[in-house]
């Protein structure tokens, strides 16, 4: 199959890189000018979860496939759009004339209704799903960064298309176990209201490493995921089908603090998690902070932990 990951971010590399060890044929859409700036490699630092549950380290220069136009005529099977959420909507309307024959699968952060994020995408041609992988570029451009065993899956309501179970078998074929999520719109709100918390206190406290082994932190970014969830339910999700995944919003603040604290300690991959967002400059923890309190003004919902930060997110000029 052939695949074309949008970008050459973290995810797109990780999964570029599994997918293309699972015999398909990888490159990535980059913008004009970047591919002679990235160069034919990337250095990674991978810690591989999907056979040991310790991890496989992995350190190696992995030569990549660049493009910088997709002209309407190609024959790309899958492309995999995976980029900050406050992008997506440019990269969707840059897809949607170039679609070709592809299925495009969307991967990552949404804030938006699903639908309204993809804008003129065609729907039938769409796929949802949710990475299990993170990291960051160090200033040295090496890619330190972890993949889990898994990666999410759902669907607006109905069951999986053709299509979007075509998807699902490409990544079980790179040895990734497939999770599905019945309620993909309501996670998906769930997980952006959880990555609020741990971003605004991120910013606090510069960039989202300083949070690793630091239990009063992260105690702190749970009480501000739980100041989101009547947001969540004033847009209608049902918490009740989401009782697991709201557990640590949900749990004492302080034992989920002091357990996550000392698992990226103790854990090399979990503290690899937090470690490798050490980017103070990275626009998406803005974006995911922001967008979150303008809609919790939206719906007049009260967020003083978040509102309280909002001067390290805040756009230059505003009020």
């Amino acid at each position: 199959m052939k695949i074309l990951m949008i970008g050459r971010g973290v995810i797109a590399t990780v999964y570029g890189r599994v997918l293309q060890q699972a015999g398909h044929e990888v490159e990535f859409l980059v913008r004009p000018g970047r591919a002679a700036t990235y160069g034919d490699a990337v250095d990674i630092e991978l810690a591989d979860l999907r056979h040991r549950p310790w991890g496989r380290r992995v350190v190696e220069r992995w030569p990549v496939r660049l493009r910088e136009e997709l002209e309407a005529g190609h024959d790309v099977d899958l492309i995999v759009l995976s980029v900050g959420h406050h992008r997506l909507a440019e990269a969707a309307a840059f897809l949607a004339p170039r679609i070709g024959r592809a299925t495009v699968l969307v991967f990552g952060n949404i804030w938006e209704e699903p639908l309204t994020a993809i804008g003129d995408l065609p729907v039938d041609r769409v796929a949802w799903g949710f990475p299990q992988a993170g990291g960051g570029f160090g200033a040295d451009g090496v890619l330190r960064a972890m993949l889990l065993p898994s990666v999410l899956f759902g669907t607006l309501g109905a069951a999986p298309t053709e299509r979007e179970s075509a998807v699902r078998t490409v990544f079980r074929g790179a040895g990734l176990r497939i999770r599905e999520q019945p309620d993909f719109r309501g996670w998906l709100w769930i997980h952006f209201a959880a990555d609020a918390g741990m971003h605004a206190q991120g910013l606090r406290r510069g960039v989202l490493a300083n949070l690793a082994g630091a239990p009063g932190d992260l105690r702190a970014a749970m009480l501000v995921g739980r100041e989101l969830l009547p947001v969540l339910e004033a847009r209608g999700v049902d918490l009740s089908r989401h009782r697991a995944g709201l557990l640590p919003l949900r749990a004492p603040a302080w034992a989920v603090g002091g357990a996550l604290a000392l698992a990226t300690v103790v854990l090399p991959p979990a503290r690899l998690s937090f470690t490798a967002h050490a980017d103070p400059g990275a626009a998406e923890p803005r974006a995911v902070c922001r967008d979150a309190l303008a809609e919790a003004r939206r719906l007049g919902v009260a967020t003083p932990r978040l509102k309280a930060a909002e001067h390290l997110f805040a756009r230059a000029g505003a009020g």
